[in-house]
């Protein structure tokens, strides 16, 4: 009997390593197209995915007015969503990608730190996107290591020559989709990112026009066609795949054109996505790009260190969650800390740090200044005996963590 139970446990076990070896995802950032753009043009093949998931109207651009206001520029964007942090933290302004903070980890970086063994990938059709945002090679980075990449086409002006129409970047973006179905088919890593830029080429060009919607239209279609090979691995290799879908900034409002501000239009952006459980927030609360990096952890069972989840802006989109919406205001030695509570039982936890230790590598001593109840949504933390003019405030709930900053900009 013994061994009977010893062989049900051992059982299980493998079981239970084998379903989690077979949660595959992957995220889209198709560049450059404003949430009502998506909304009136016919998309079918996100339609379908929605229909498993769901869509919601999204941001980028970080606290508006405030210490995470975040330029609404491509790879500004790109960087939010792979370290779920704003600019101030990851600290790439443009497309430049001067000097990013590498501190702040990729979603790549910690599928690697605890699945060493875990497949990665990178469609894409720029370049800097694997070698300078996700930093592969790198000391800084841990010298971190795709398994496959397939990019660097807007260099190969051979057989790619650079027409004034940009009809090249749309022959670009039908190679790279291409090859990401393919190698999704035969290979299924367990993380991959897909590029598009095509979209935006045509904003900038055209603005809000036959041009541009055409592009989307076109972009539609891509996604069908990968919505498609992960079908196949979910029916032929019995795989769970979990696909969002996005783009990195809206338009602006006057033509279409521009980008880079904090207008609303620019602002405006949308996930749509197959993920089961989706919560409140996802449907209602307009969540932002920052949000996704912590949503695939969460689905790839990745574990966060806690000094990272510390500082991470983003909350899953699926699940539950018990508050959203952290907001401080300092005055006269008292800081009043407010969240939206999701739930009504438990308590919360607000640590302070004055100190960003975490910026240069280090570590920030945290202390635990008051425990509240989770329905009561605020907290006043009288401050008088840690006097500074910045404090890195952590709200701790019992399902999820929410961060903010409080500077002489608030």
């Amino acid at each position: 009997m013994k061994q009977y139970f010893l062989f049900i446990l051992l059982m299980g076990c493998c079981m239970g390593v084998r379903g989690q070896s077979n949660k595959k995802a992957i995220f889209v950032i198709v560049d450059g197209i404003a949430a009502d753009v998506i909304e009136k043009l016919n998309t079918p093949a996100l339609d379908a995915i929605a229909k498993e998931g769901g869509y919601t109207r999204a941001h980028v651009g970080g606290e508006k007015g405030g210490y995470s206001e975040t330029p609404t520029i491509s790879a500004v964007g790109y960087n939010s969503l792979l370290t779920g942090t704003w600019v101030n933290k990851h600290n790439v302004w443009d497309n430049d990608i001067a000097a990013p903070n590498y501190n702040y980890r990729t979603i790549f970086r910690f599928l690697e730190a605890q699945y060493p063994d875990k497949k990665t990938a990178i469609f894409s059709s720029w370049e800097d996107n694997r070698t300078k945002l996700v930093g592969e090679n790198l000391p800084a980075t841990g010298n971190i290591k795709l398994d496959y990449h397939f990019d660097g086409l807007e260099l190969d002006t051979l057989n790619y020559p650079h027409d004034k129409g940009r009809d090249f970047m749309h022959r670009i973006d039908e190679a790279v989709v291409n090859n990401a179905v393919d190698y999704i088919k035969k290979k299924a890593p367990d993380l991959s990112w897909v590029y598009l830029e095509y979209t935006d080429d045509m904003g900038h060009m055209y603005g809000d026009s036959e041009q541009f919607y055409k592009a989307v239209t076109m972009m539609d279609d891509q996604m069908g066609r990968l919505w498609q090979a992960i079908q196949y691995r979910k029916q032929n290799f019995k795989e769970d795949w979990v696909i969002y879908i996005t783009t990195d900034h809206g338009r602006s409002a006057d033509n279409g054109k521009g980008h880079g501000g904090q207008s609303d239009r620019e602002r405006s952006t949308w996930i749509v996505t197959n993920a089961k459980g989706l919560n409140h927030y996802f449907k209602t609360g307009n969540p932002g790009i920052v949000d996704i990096m912590p949503s695939i952890a969460k689905f790839l069972n990745i574990s966060i260190p806690r000094d990272q989840l510390m500082e991470i802006d983003g909350v899953p989109l699926t699940g539950k969650l018990y508050a959203t919406t952290p907001d401080m205001a300092l005055q006269n030695d008292k800081l009043r800390v407010t969240w939206k509570a999701l739930e009504k039982k438990g308590n919360v936890k607000i640590w302070l740090s004055a100190t960003n230790h975490f910026k240069e590598g280090g570590k920030d001593e945290y202390t635990l200044h008051a425990t509240v109840p989770l329905a009561k949504q605020e907290a006043i933390i009288d401050v008088s005996k840690l006097p500074s003019s910045f404090y890195k405030v952590v709200i701790e709930t019992p399902g999820n963590m929410l961060n903010r900053w409080v500077t002489e900009r608030n």
